[in-house]
């Protein structure tokens, strides 16, 4: 087997993506979380941002990938929320995308940021969009327990929040750099 960029990136998203949705009460090697982005086949919108769906159905696909991994989890003897499966998903995608040279493409645009809790923290302490109400559920509901319906309401309003901005731009607001 060739070693190509493709595989390169693939593997460097995989691995970022397993060691941050790896939480307590959902622990998981990161070779196990390689395996269950391949199981859905995700790597295969690596190749190129056309690949994504148009930004008018990334919800709907997002919310089939988590399902899908939800599931190929399942299967293994794990226990994946949506917010675990969003932060495999969304870290996935941030690394191959967003942080790839894709940031201004249409499509990587839309794409879901991670969400953790230091990023509530700080949407909720800026009172960012003037959602502190919404932040502060999400807070309180821990983003590594959401079900489908508590991980969307955060999703849209980041949306709102950013009024037409990038969705990866909300992560000004996130500290784990620090």
């Amino acid at each position: 087997m060739t070693y190509s960029i493709e595989e390169h990136k693939h593997r460097f998203a995989a691995w970022a993506a397993g060691s941050a949705a790896s939480v307590n009460g959902c622990r998981f090697k990161v070779e196990q979380g390689k395996e269950i982005l391949e199981a859905i086949g995700l790597q295969q919108l690596l190749a190129s941002p056309e690949c994504l769906p148009p930004t008018d159905e990334i919800d709907e696909a997002h919310r089939r990938w988590r399902i899908g991994i939800i599931e190929t989890a399942r299967l293994r003897g794990f226990c994946f929320t949506h917010g675990v499966a969003a932060k495999l998903i969304n870290i996935y995608l941030k690394a191959g995308f967003a942080c790839g040279g894709y940031h201004e493409h249409e499509r990587v645009c839309a794409l879901h940021p991670p969400v953790d809790s230091l990023l509530l923290d700080e949407l909720y302490s800026q009172n960012v969009g003037d959602f502190r109400a919404v932040w502060n559920e999400a807070r309180q509901a821990r983003w590594s327990k959401f079900n489908s319906e508590q991980y969307e309401k955060v999703v849209r309003h980041i949306r709102l929040a950013l009024q037409s901005k990038p969705l990866w731009t909300v992560e000004k607001y996130w500290r784990g750099y620090q």
